[in-house]
Order: structure tokens, then C-alpha cells, then sequence
């Protein structure tokens, strides 16, 4: 299991994180998914990637500072893994689903196969940036 975020990211002054040279398709993929999923919502800045990952109850905390409301969708072959927000269970497999993550205690129930999940949503700091609009590449590297 495993986790990384890509887009902006607020630590490195909106700057872009490791994951976006590492995987520039994937990351301009997941940010048309969110298009293609909720074409009235702002695009977001910053997407977590999850890999069978079950989160204990938490609020999201990230930098401290707030964010905009968190837009989730489950993938893969597996049965359970439904996301719980406040008491409420919510089938999130292939089924895009929006939460307050900032204010709202969420977590996952347990699941079996290969889940992942994407949550796109904009961190304090990157308000203005939008992923689908940033340029994804190669870094520049001197031997």
C-alpha cells in the first residue's frame, strides 16, 4: 500500500511534487478524470494517489491551513472499502463522491482486492491553481 500527491502542493510553494515528473501522463489522466466526472466543479490543484490504502478516522490536516472540499472516486477490483464521512457510509467505487475532508471526520472501511482511490482538492496557498491547466514533464538534470 502507498500514498503520494501530485499537482501543486503548498510546502513547496505550489510548486510541483516529484510524482508529476515521475508520472506526467498519469497525472494529466486523473486531472481530465476530474473533468470528465464533475464539469461544473473548480478544477482542483493537488490529487492524492492511494494504493490499497485504509485510513483510519481522521480530518485532513495537510499544511495546517485549510483546503477546499475533497472530490474521491474509488478504482480497481475489490468489494468493501466504502468511504465512511461522519458516520455515513458512501460506495465510492467508480462513483465520484464529494466531502468536506477539512472539516468533516472521515475514514475507510475495510475492503479486499486492489483498491485505489484519487481525491482531488485544492490546498491553502493554491487557490487559483488548477491542475488541469499546469505543464507536466521531464526534469531537467545535469550529470
Amino acid at each position: 500500500s502507498g500514498s503520494f500527491s501530485v499537482g501543486a502542493m503548498p510546502d513547496l510553494g505550489c510548486n510541483q511534487p516529484k510524482g508529476n515528473i515521475l508520472f506526467p501522463e498519469l497525472v494529466k489522466a486523473a486531472f481530465e478524470l476530474e473533468r470528465a466526472l464533475k464539469p461544473d466543479r473548480e478544477p482542483s490543484s493537488t490529487i492524492a494517489i492511494n494504493r490499497n490504502a485504509q485510513f483510519r478516522p481522521h480530518t485532513d490536516n495537510g499544511a495546517g491551513a485549510g483546503q477546499s472540499n475533497s472530490l474521491i472516486v474509488g478504482l480497481g477490483n475489490y468489494v468493501g472499502g466504502e468511504l465512511v464521512v461522519e458516520g455515513a457510509k458512501k460506495d465510492i467505487r467508480y462513483n465520484a463522491v464529494e466531502f468536506d475532508g477539512w472539516k468533516e471526520r472521515h475514514w475507510t472501511m475495510p475492503f479486499q482486492g486492489e483498491r485505489y482511490s484519487l481525491v482531488w482538492f485544492t490546498p491553502k496557498g493554491c487557490e487559483g491553481m488548477r491542475g488541469i491547466d499546469m505543464e507536466f514533464g521531464e526534469a531537467t538534470t545535469t550529470d
